[in-house]
């Protein structure tokens, strides 16, 4: 059963995964949020519903 020699396919399955490992969080860590945070400095207005049938 060729299958279960694990020479010629571990070293493909080894590296491929090193190169996600290493490779993926740098391109990911790259990309700027688009939401910006707003600062704690803002004043935030709540606006209150009035319901009727309250």
């Amino acid at each position: 059963m060729p299958q279960l020699i694990p020479d010629p396919w571990f070293f493909i399955f080894f590296f491929s995964w090193m190169i996600v490992i290493l490779l993926a969080p740098q391109k990911i860590l790259n990309h700027t949020t688009l939401n910006e945070p707003t600062s704690k400095a803002s004043k935030m207005t709540h606006n209150n519903w009035t319901w009727p049938w309250s």
